[in-house]
């Protein structure tokens, strides 16, 4: 039997499409990535996508015309554009269990990074300068007795709970979704409003999709009600926070820092944010270990996989009823 035609589009480790290699006909290529426009001039001839480094969006679906399933190499699916895909019966899937444990692990780093101002205390040593850390304007702040907010109680924020909660952390969260009785039980976690996470919270920690209720959610309005020794940290989505409004915030010290892996206006960080030493910055790394893209690759090539040979769709995100 003719093997089903698979594009990756992006720079992946190979190890994670194995089982997609064994069982398709996989177009990859281990150096560059493919440009835009050789995707669009050969998807035509593909079944399955596996999406990285570039949209899944309209002009994409359309010269696509025998595609099944895009397969995102990633949680996040607001790269492509699912309701479009629904109309022309193409399965979009993504890679959730992949990225929850080394993304939560990104968010504690970043966390701990911003609270013990690991950022100022590396540029001050690396200028063979040296400060004293019993003067109080040098101090850090303890998370033990603190009380984390978690915007966003999905696996991801789920997990950086439970992390939180070793550091001796007490837990409130905040989604449009509630949890369960018996899981805010077993996760040992406390359901407030939105305004109540946003005041009572020492860190808050971002793990929200980013939707038209959520975008820009965190602004000059709700900086100016959290405490002024608090902290925001952001390894979701930059869209999540109004890049300009959190700016003024930290150079005002309205709030008392920031820790962001994803950016607004990425990769394009403004001058004003890069410049500030209460913020620590990393490049949308969260899921950037070799073990995580292995693993988040296979999630994504059984995505593919389940479509094109079972006629089953795992992690579906756009609800096609009918797609083979």
């Amino acid at each position: 039997m003719e093997k089903k035609k698979v594009l990756v589009t992006g720079v992946i480790p190979e190890q994670g499409l194995q089982n997609l290699q064994e069982k398709c006909d996989v177009t990859y290529s281990d150096g560059e990535p493919y440009s835009r426009k050789w995707i669009l001039d050969n998807i035509s001839e593909y079944e399955g996508l596996l999406l990285m480094g570039t949209k899944g969006d309209k002009e994409l679906i359309d010269a696509a015309s025998k595609l099944k399933v895009i397969a995102v190499n990633a949680v996040g699916f607001d790269h492509v554009d699912i309701e479009y895909a629904k109309e022309k019966g193409i399965v979009v899937a993504n890679a959730p269990q992949g990225v929850r444990v080394p993304t939560a692990e990104m968010t504690i780093a970043l966390l701990l990074a911003t609270v013990r101002r690991l950022h100022e205390y590396d540029s001050i040593v690396r200028s063979g300068d040296w400060v004293d850390v019993s003067e109080q304007k040098y101090m850090g702040m303890s998370l033990q007795g603190k009380t984390l907010g978690i915007f966003g109680m999905g696996r991801i924020g789920s997990t950086v709970g439970k992390f939180a909660q070793a550091l001796g952390m007490k837990v409130i969260y905040n989604d449009a979704h509630r949890l369960t009785e018996d899981l805010e039980k077993e996760l040992d976690v406390k359901y407030v409003k939105f305004e109540e996470l946003v005041e009572n919270s020492d860190v808050i920690t971002l793990h929200a999709p980013a939707l038209l209720t959520t975008v820009g959610v965190f602004n000059s309005n709700v900086f100016s009600k959290m405490k002024n020794t608090a902290y925001i940290v952001n390894a979701a989505r930059g869209a999540l926070i109004n890049q300009s409004d959190l700016v003024e915030a930290l150079e005002n010290h309205d709030i008392a820092g920031a820790g962001l892996d994803v950016f607004e206006t990425e990769p394009d960080i403004p001058e004003s944010l890069r410049k500030l030493e209460n913020v620590i910055m990393s490049p949308h790394a969260g899921t950037g270990t070799l073990e995580a893209r292995i693993d988040i690759a296979a999630e994504a090539s059984n995505n593919i996989i389940s479509v094109l040979e079972n006629g089953k769709a795992t992690n579906m995100v756009n609800n096609v009823d009918k797609y083979m």
